[in-house]
């Protein structure tokens, strides 16, 4: 098994990228085997992206702070633990955008897309599912689409819900809101489109962040699941994502 290490600036990344690379070699990633992260939660989001649709399995390895994307750091054993790795395929999020001037831009979110008043004023948003408005309007701080794997970044401390990453579910959950006050969101069918119209967008200006790639003054936001897309993640079989989801929701 031909393995590419790849690690974030962060010298403790540095440090077990050269360690681990005296171990077990290190191969180019256009053509090894299983690409191995080295870091934390952000740097698993930029390498999924970066191998976005190419099929090689990511694995990652804690060197950063929370790690729930990442896998315990060890340095012994680690081509037995990848051959028994759990495999889980990705789909993002595909978000559509258009800002004041009329452009549109896509964009892929593995984790949420998210919308944030740009501006002192609270965001007066309109949103529709499958094409039925179901909030006319929406006044609050943002509001974001989780898909499973970022059920437990933003949108779990936004109170949104976790989802198992197998669940054919996406999490619509809003940030601080004031009208409706008592909306919590809603839990979604993953082939559903969201559409979120920006009201007084001039007046109240809104942008649109898909995982790290930001839209400024948006007025119109359209949210599914890509079909086409998909990225491969890799976890031991001891500690599963199912088993991470299962101690998250008993953690107290």
């Amino acid at each position: 098994m031909s393995i590419s290490f790849m690690a974030s600036e962060a010298p403790g990344a540095l440090e077990a990228a050269n360690r681990l690379k005296a171990i077990y070699g290190n191969d180019d990633p256009a053509h090894a085997d299983v690409i191995v992260t080295l870091g934390g939660d952000g740097f698993m989001l930029q390498t999924l992206h970066r191998f976005m649709n190419t099929g090689r399995p990511i694995y990652g390895m804690n060197r950063g702070t929370i790690g729930f994307l990442m896998n315990e750091y060890r340095e012994e054993n680690l081509r037995e633990r990848l051959e028994a790795a759990v495999e889980n395929w990705i789909h993002p999020l595909s978000m559509t955008a258009e800002d004041e001037a009329g452009e549109v831009r896509e964009e892929l979110a593995i984790n949420e897309v998210s919308i944030f008043r740009q501006s002192y004023q609270a965001a007066r948003l309109r949103i529709a599912v499958g094409g039925t408005v179901r909030l006319d309007e929406l006044v609050c701080d943002g509001v974001m689409v989780a898909t499973p794997t970022g059920s437990t970044a933003y949108n779990l401390s936004a109170q949104g819900p976790i989802i198992p990453i197998e669940a054919p579910l996406l999490a619509l959950t809003p940030v601080s809101p004031f009208r409706p006050r008592r909306w919590r969101g809603a839990l979604l069918a993953n082939h559903q489109t969201v559409e979120i119209t920006v009201l007084e967008s001039g007046k109240r200006p809104v942008n649109a962040v898909a995982d790290a790639q930001e839209v400024k003054s948006v007025r119109k936001v359209t949210i599914r699941e890509s079909g086409k897309d998909r990225c491969l993640i890799l976890f031991d079989e001891t500690h599963s994502w199912d088993e991470r989801i299962l101690a998250e929701q008993f953690r107290y």
